[in-house]
């Protein structure tokens, strides 16, 4: 009996990491812990809790207190899921709802104090691209594909192929806001269905457009509203689950839930409790995308937007890549000087690595906001020379940014917006990430590293030293280069003043 033990003893044993992600969704929150084995993911559990955080989203896009102890408590229950795994081999992303509310930081800081993990607010383009790149990853769709997810507050479009969307929309729309709104008491008429099915397709009308003007071979849909729907429709055909679903299918099914009348008296095989009040507004928002996007029908997808997070958190993949064609987009479209760029890029570099012991300065993170900061600093001059760290904080609050979540676009805009002239403390807002004080040696770091460039002709930057004492920065120069500057001591001193305002010294040895 004993020789049991044995079993493995002369196998191969190959080594395995553990990854998680979680989506921390409008309807539901999702997480999977999944291994790497000889590049293979392999999945280790699922766990989903149904948190409908959208529905305590009021009309001034304030998330209720309900709402946030519900979700809260979730986030608690599943530290016991992440146990054992590294916590840099875990993300957590979170979506529309979390996206909207006016009080995303209040829920953030809740969380913070039972859920030891970093939570990302993406955008709806970057979470239609993780949509995308998990559905990609994970199946055999070949060619040009249009993928579509309706999750509880949005819906996320993209077109392409592989795991390279060419285009992404995020649509304001979703089957439980769709609830709130058009079916509170779980009625179902011909006028509320007509009357949803119309707003989505205003809704739609934009993104439509856009996406008209791409080609596709299949279309290809995703998550909880999708899933319901399909299962009912091919359960009762006696087809797969992913087998395709017709425009008329969806049409006659919801004639269907017409003449039942109420939600709570669907008795369709394949329809789950908890998805009977949201399952109308789903269909409605189904039928107003293929009638805006001319589908005839669609097939299913298992994967979606955890597992595109779960991809990219991949030894083998590179997310900075995605963030390099983001930056090498950014730059194009607003003609920005890249020689120049470059220049203040490294001499930031340089100076982050010679102070980042004296001020702690530990995260990769930071390093990587204060670089994409130097390299995009003057987007906003296309626009004007004259406030042109506005121009250019706008143009990076407000773009779409792939590869960068909310707080980090956040933390870059804020870094731009103060880059030269007048620091007002007073404006500027840092979520958990990054403390303000860190912030401001960042920021310290980019402005001086630009003032070192204020000739942006000169071919290289004269060798010089730097150091840091607690809150004081000393430079130290050949007293050539003062000859051949005669206005940076000027220039040093103008900015020594504008620094004192955030409690850092500028000096001269």
């Amino acid at each position: 009996m004993n020789d049991i033990y044995r079993v493995f003893d002369d196998s191969q044993q190959q080594n395995s990491e553990l990854y998680a992600a979680l989506d921390i969704g409008s309807n539901s929150f999702h997480l999977v812990v999944a291994r790497i084995v000889a590049d293979a993911v392999q999945i280790v559990s699922k766990v989903k809790h149904k948190v409908r955080l959208a529905e305590g989203l009021d009309n001034k896009n304030v998330l209720s207190e309900e709402a946030i102890i519900r979700g809260v408590s979730v986030l608690e229950s599943m530290c016991e899921s992440l146990q054992g795994v590294d916590p840099t081999a875990i993300r957590i992303v979170a979506t529309h709802t979390l996206r909207r509310a006016k009080n995303s930081r209040e829920f953030l800081k809740r969380a913070r104090e039972v859920f030891p993990y970093k939570i990302e607010i993406i955008s709806g383009n970057e979470e239609a691209r993780l949509i995308f790149v998990g559905i990609g990853s994970n199946s055999s769709f070949t060619g040009d594909r249009l993928i579509f997810d309706i999750g509880g507050g949005s819906t996320e479009f993209a077109v392409g192929k592989s795991t390279e969307p060419d285009i992404t929309k995020s649509v304001q729309m979703g089957c439980v806001s769709y609830q709130k709104r058009f079916f509170p008491t779980g009625e179902i008429t011909s006028d509320k269905t007509s009357a949803a099915v119309t707003k989505a397709k205003v809704e739609l009308e934009l993104a439509a457009g856009n996406l008209n003007k791409h080609k596709w071979q299949s279309a290809v849909a995703s998550s909880g509203s999708a899933r319901a729907v399909m299962s009912v429709i091919n359960a009762r055909n006696n087809r797969a689950l992913d087998a395709q679903v017709s425009y008329q299918e969806l049409v006659d099914l919801l004639s269907e839930c017409i003449d039942i009348g109420h939600c709570d008296a669907f008795t369709f095989d394949m329809l789950n409790e908890d998805r009977r009040a949201v399952f109308v507004p789903g269909l409605c928002i189904l039928i107003a995308i293929f009638q805006s996007l001319k589908l005839k029908t669609m097939e299913f997808s298992e994967y979606a937007l955890r597992e595109g997070v779960l991809y990219e958190l991949q030894p083998s993949h590179n997310s900075q890549s995605i963030r390099v064609r983001t930056a090498q987009s950014l730059a194009t479209r607003y003609n920005v000087d890249a020689q120049y760029a470059h220049k203040v890029l490294t001499t930031s570099m340089f100076i982050f690595d010679q102070l980042k012991l004296s001020w702690t300065l530990k995260s990769v993170n930071m390093r990587h906001m204060l670089g994409w900061a130097a390299l995009l600093h003057e987007v906003g001059l296309q626009i004007h020379s004259r406030g042109i760290q506005k121009h250019s904080s706008y143009i990076i609050q407000h773009t779409d940014m792939p590869g960068f979540n909310q707080e980090q676009q956040h933390i870059i805009s804020q870094l731009i917006r103060f880059h030269r002239k007048r620091i007002k403390p007073e404006d500027i807002t840092i979520d958990f990430s990054i403390t303000k004080e860190e912030f401001f040696k960042l920021l310290a770091i980019l402005r001086l590293s630009i003032l070192l460039n204020i000739n942006r002709q000169s071919s290289a930057l004269p060798t010089f030293t730097i150091h840091a004492e607690s809150n004081e920065i000393k430079l130290g120069f050949n007293q050539e280069w003062f000859e051949l500057s005669p206005l940076l001591l000027a220039d040093i001193s103008l900015e020594n003043g504008y620094l004192n305002t955030i409690d850092i010294h500028l000096s001269i040895t």
